[in-house]
């Protein structure tokens, strides 16, 4: 059976030529625009035919998938050590965040590049979209680790909810960090060591009697808000 575009068998040698039109893209993405920059121009600039291009990936719109799972597995190979070691929660989450802004920070320039094109809630290359949903799915696990491998006390009924609403913060993080023009990003570095300290202290405090209401009204809402439509009556 004939594998469909962007359905590539990994082995060492795929996954480098993989990655080379990944990079090669993103480096066009920022010198061109993520509009101007095509599929063609992307294939000669890497050193591969057009139809190996279209081989790895169906459209610009998959590259920049293999962004995100790019970013992602990098991310996670940052995290590991922190991961294994630390078992204090703020701690963990805080080095999860700063993992990110390491990783991502060769890509700052890109980051404005396709902002205007992942903002919009119909772009396949939104965040929140299905086509984005392996890497989203990747980075909610990898705040289950967090909470998961941590001492921290959570109130049962927000337990299950928190690595998404973690995400959902790392989201907010990383819309700040595509706007920080400042050395090193330091204002989105003092935004995370800033908010980690708070977001622990909230956590701690969800199990309280006195704020269990509230709690449970966060999770009540997080569910009428990510539960799907319902299907419109003919």
């Amino acid at each position: 059976m004939a594998e469909s575009p962007g359905t590539v068998v990994r082995t060492p040698k795929s996954e480098a030529t993989r990655t080379l039109i990944v990079e090669t893209a993103l480096r066009l993405f920022q010198e061109n625009g993520y509009a101007k920059t095509t599929m063609r121009a992307i294939a000669k600039e890497a050193g591969v035919s057009v139809g190996n291009a279209y081989y790895y990936f169906s459209s610009k719109e998959q590259l920049v998938q293999g962004f995100y799972d790019r970013i992602t597995e990098l991310h996670e190979q940052a995290c590991e050590e922190a991961l294994r070691t630390e078992r204090e929660f703020a701690p963990r989450l805080s080095a999860v965040m700063h993992g990110w802004i390491d990783v991502a920070a060769p890509y700052h320039e890109f980051g404005k590049q396709f902002f205007v094109n992942a903002a919009d809630p119909d772009s396949p290359l939104s965040p929140f979209s299905t086509d984005s949903s392996p890497a989203r799915e990747a980075q909610i696990a990898l705040h289950r680790r967090v909470l998961d491998g941590s001492t921290v006390k959570v109130d049962t009924e927000l337990r299950p909810e928190l690595p998404e609403l973690l995400w959902l913060y790392e989201m907010g993080v990383v819309l700040f960090w595509v706007h920080d023009r400042s050395p090193n990003c330091r204002r989105t570095r003092l935004l995370v060591d800033r908010t980690v300290p708070l977001i622990d202290r909230v956590i701690g405090l969800s199990r309280l009697r006195l704020l269990r209401p509230v709690t449970r009204e966060i999770v009540q809402l997080i569910g009428d808000l990510v539960r799907p439509d319902p299907e419109p009556t003919a």
